[in-house]
């Protein structure tokens, strides 16, 4: 196990730094690494950390992400750390209530992704130190600010946490919009559950003859195929799946045929499910 040194880190029209002030906990630090290039982002910058990048536990919670820790730069002030970005978005979860909001103004993670998407230049993602969250100065230096939808009776995440959902919600939307058409997003599990309506039959074809196939009266075997069918197409089975169901029905059925002394085994051998409208 470990990360896929084969494929490249995905392509995006902006540069993302993760920025942390005031980082205290290596394990911490080690788990918004290891965050990070889970979802294919690795340029980490940290802000007066309390804790250093070669801390053991850092290397130990970062596991194959280390080479994030070997890289990631350190300044003194936030100001030094955004020098080279266009873009500054600062995280809290000190969120204002009531009508009369004159301060914090937030997006949500997936508002940020998708204004993202089309942006091109560099882009700091901040983040506070653990237990404090960003200073009031540090907030008022950010161009605007995204918030978790967390729950208001306890709004407050664990930093790793509050950077992995951020994360997370950018490379969904890569995902959504480039996977297939970009190396560093290869096309492993499919976005579209479809089912061609030639597949689907022979599908329903082969539920039915397994029905057919069992003991008992026309009632049994109408709510054994009825149940069945419905239980499989509520789950809406890629194509792949719908293939490999066809043949483990196929071969039950046959057994099922053999076991019975079925005429129509001892002719066909049961090698094809024909669909009705086709025989």
């Amino acid at each position: 196990m470990g990360d896929r040194q084969g494929v490249p880190l995905p392509r995006r029209g902006y540069n993302l730094h993760i920025i942390l002030v005031g980082a205290s906990h290596p394990g911490n630090l080690g788990a918004v690494c290891r965050s990070m290039l889970n979802y294919g982002f690795d340029s980490l910058r940290l802000v007066a950390p309390l804790c250093s990048p070669d801390d053991i536990e850092a290397r130990n919670r970062a596991k194959h992400a280390g080479r994030i820790l070997d890289k990631c730069e350190v300044f003194d002030t936030l100001e030094q750390a955004t020098e080279d970005c266009s873009l500054t978005i600062g995280t809290s979860g000190k969120r204002e209530i009531g009508a009369k909001t004159n301060f914090r103004h937030f997006m949500y993670p997936w508002e940020f992704a998708e204004r993202l998407n089309t942006f091109t230049e560099s882009v700091s993602l901040v983040f506070g130190e653990e237990g404090k969250g960003l200073s009031t100065e540090s907030l008022r230096f950010c161009d605007f600010l995204v918030t978790l939808p967390t729950w208001e009776g306890y709004p407050i995440t664990n930093l790793s946490h509050a950077v992995n959902a951020c994360v997370y919600e950018l490379h969904r939307f890569s995902v959504q919009s480039m996977q297939g058409a970009d190396p560093g997003v290869p096309d492993i599990v499919p976005l579209e559950r479809s089912l061609n309506p030639t597949l689907k039959g022979i599908l329903q074809q082969g539920i039915m003859e397994m029905g057919q196939a069992l003991p008992g009266n026309e009632d049994r075997k109408e709510s054994f195929s009825d149940n069945l069918r419905r239980g499989i197409m509520r789950s809406m089975p890629t194509e792949d799946e719908a293939t490999r169901l066809i043949g483990g029905i196929l071969d039950a059925t046959t057994a099922l045929q053999y076991v019975s002394g079925n005429a129509e085994w001892k002719s066909q051998r049961r090698r094809k499910i024909t669909p009705a409208e086709e025989e």
